[in-house]
């Protein structure tokens, strides 16, 4: 790690020994170094492979057999084999066991903070392994039903009441679950810092949390592309948060 990122990360680490609350908010930046592709960058799979509009809530409600099979595609691309939670996530983890960090907030729908042992995880945008039933509301693993569709049967339905299934993630159109939008715009606006970790900050409501925190004098920005908050943040860095976070925790 060059001299920069060294005294980035000790800055960092005396920031969060200072705080009373520290919140993370992570987004895909934050996976990527675990082999999950990014959305929206220039090579991300918005742009190269997949169209969002596939992804649409009116898709899914109008076509729900093509809405699956489109989806299977995208969860094959999106979780290879061997997926498992980088130094990052375990670094963050290990900030919260010891009192430093209060929660994460995320927009990742991978689940790879719980795998890694964070336990205060706000799924901002749902979770992948899940799909919940349109009827009855009943929330259950994902693999079965992806099966049935890989099978050839789409969409797939609820066992309990045939209901049909949706992934157990916020589609386009969707609004974000308003419980955990609550819990983290509070904590966004109670942290002492605010760390947007891997988040381009484009992607609203969600990315408002940092204007949030940026109002408190609490925002700090770590993420290898200028985000339209840089200009409000404490302090913007540019690293690889693989190396740069297990380095913060061993600063801290």
């Amino acid at each position: 790690m060059d001299a920069a990122l060294e005294s980035d990360a000790a800055w960092v680490a005396r920031r969060l020994r200072e705080a009373d609350t520290a919140v993370a908010f992570t987004g895909a930046g934050m996976s990527t170094a675990s082999g999950i592709p990014d959305f929206r960058g220039d090579d991300g799979i918005w742009e190269t492979e997949f169209d969002p509009a596939s992804f649409h809530r009116d898709r899914f409600v109008n076509d729900p057999a093509g809405f699956w099979r489109d989806r299977v595609r995208l969860q094959a691309r999106m979780f290879p084999d061997g997926v498992k939670p980088n130094p990052g996530h375990e670094a963050l983890s290990g900030l919260e066991s010891r009192g430093v960090l209060d929660a994460v907030v995320t927009q990742n729908t991978d689940g790879l903070h719980r795998e890694a042992g964070s336990d205060r995880v706000v799924e901002l945008h749902g979770n992948a392994a899940e799909v919940v039933c349109e009827d009855c509301d009943a929330r259950t693993d994902a693999e079965p039903a992806l099966e049935t569709v890989r099978a050839g049967d789409a969409p797939p339905r609820c066992e309990d009441c045939g209901g049909l299934l949706k992934p157990g993630v916020v589609l386009f159109g969707e609004r974000l679950p308003r419980v955990a939008y609550s819990e983290a715009n509070r904590l966004a606006g109670d942290a002492d810092v605010f760390l947007s970790l891997g988040s381009s900050l484009t992607v609203h409501p969600a990315a408002g949390l940092a204007g949030r925190a940026a109002e408190g004098d609490s925002l700090v920005v770590v993420n290898f592309d200028a985000t339209q908050y840089d200009d409000r943040a404490d302090r913007v860095v540019r690293g690889d948060l693989a190396a740069f976070l297990p380095e913060v925790a061993k600063r801290v």
